[in-house]
């Protein structure tokens, strides 16, 4: 009704409470309303934004899903498998399934004049989607590796260079041991650096002839396939599709194929960052709790304060469901102006973390070098709302006191 709605805004208009009794309450509970929005804000941006970037570069340094050997299922195995035309063809067709590639791997030793460092030599061929290196490239350049013929060319992390004392155009030598030691000569090309410690410490990237002849490969074997899909939501999906389509198949060679997913290989980091949910909740519910009180705190003292106000209407004929709807509509211009500022603060603290970086992390902690934030509009707008609702909702209850307000005493009361 009119009125009701008028009667609202001529009390929040009236330097929101009027009488000093309410001011410093309605103060309290649009601070609390502002700081609860403000850390579920940056709570929120901040989760998604390690969740998405760690995955993301876990993808990146595999794939979403890989085909391996089943007697070896390791990450990086050593045991081959026959990969010919007619399979990397399905593996293509396959509904979900964006790009396919090979990879090969060997393990050895990095020796220089002065140190040395255990190292794993990854292989890839043509095919190979060097973006995600691309990104990561410090210096030098990615060449064009095959699997025809041996480049003599490799790419090593900034952390080995570091160890190592290696700088682009330097000749590092290369030891395999197995029934006898052998030697391998390459040269530094490219220094990238992905802060995954997992990766930057071991992996060394050449091309996919140089380790199948290292491993005594025939020419259609590699130790297996890392595969990208269009869409990370449907991860499970075309897993299960591609199980599906492997189970009970084998090579020229008699091994078995294995397919698992990147959360599947890495579970320890997907739940470390499913923990990352718990403690947005535990946030979220305990923000929106202290909104909520402070809300409920500053409009028990406003109906006490307009104990006088409230008498008065009720012996012009107002009932009590009109009071309880003129203060709860007073409480939702509180909550609504609060929650302005909650998004003002929230908003400009990710700006400044985003475009300047003023936190940094430990990468070697939390595979990034700095808070990553990542504002999803969708998201945003349900924080918004869903706050603005819970926290009239918990304001029912505490209206039901104007009930209790009797006319002639109230009148009288200052």
């Amino acid at each position: 009704m009119q009125w009701i709605l008028f009667i609202a805004q001529r009390i929040y208009q009236r330097n929101e409470g009027g009488k000093e009794v309410s001011k410093p309450a309605v103060r309290i509970a649009m601070v609390g309303i502002a700081i609860g929005l403000a850390v579920m804000i940056v709570s929120v941006a901040v989760a998604l934004g390690f969740k998405h970037q760690v995955r993301d570069k876990m993808v990146g340094l595999t794939s979403d899903i890989m085909v391996t050997s089943l007697d070896d299922a390791q990450l990086y195995q050593t045991k081959p498998i026959g990969v010919g035309d007619s399979l990397m063809q399905a593996l293509r067709n396959t509904e979900g399934v964006q790009h396919v590639q090979r990879y090969s791997t060997k393990t050895g030793m990095i020796m220089t004049a002065d140190n040395f460092q255990g190292m794993m030599l990854k292989g890839v061929g043509q095919e190979y989607d060097f973006s995600f290196l691309r990104e990561h490239l410090l210096e030098g350049s990615i060449p064009s590796f095959t699997d025809s013929v041996s480049s003599h060319q490799v790419l090593v992390s900034k952390t080995i260079a570091d160890k190592l004392s290696l700088k682009l155009g330097d000749k590092l030598y290369t030891y395999y041991v197995e029934d006898n030691v052998r030697a391998r000569r390459l040269e530094v090309v490219g220094i990238y650096q992905t802060n995954f410690s997992a990766y930057d410490d071991y992996f060394l990237i050449t091309d996919l002839y140089t380790v199948n002849r290292l491993n005594k490969w025939r020419p259609n074997q590699v130790g297996g396939l890392e595969m990208d899909i269009a869409d990370y939501s449907q991860l499970s999906e075309v897993t299960d599709a591609m199980r599906a389509m492997l189970f009970g198949t084998c090579d020229a060679y008699g091994q078995s194929y294995f397919c698992r997913s990147v959360e599947e290989a890495n579970p320890q980091i997907f739940a470390w960052l499913d923990l990352l949910d718990v403690n947005v909740w535990v946030i979220l519910i305990l923000m929106t709790g202290v909104a909520g009180f402070t809300m409920i705190s500053g409009l028990l003292i406003i109906i006490l304060d307009r104990t006088n106000m409230i008498g008065v209407l009720k012996a012009l004929g107002a009932n009590n469901t009109s009071i309880r709807k003129i203060f709860l509509t007073f409480s939702a211009f509180l909550i609504g102006k609060g929650m302005l500022w909650g998004n003002i603060a929230g908003l400009s603290l990710c700006f400044i973390q985003y475009f300047f970086e003023p936190i940094q992390l430990n990468p070697a902690d939390y595979y990034v070098t700095t808070v990553p934030l990542e504002m999803n509009l969708g998201y945003y707008l349900l924080l918004n709302l869903c706050t603005f609702a819970v926290s009239l909702l918990m304001l029912i209850a505490p209206s039901y006191l104007i009930s209790r307000i009797h006319p002639a005493r109230s009148i009288r009361f200052e």
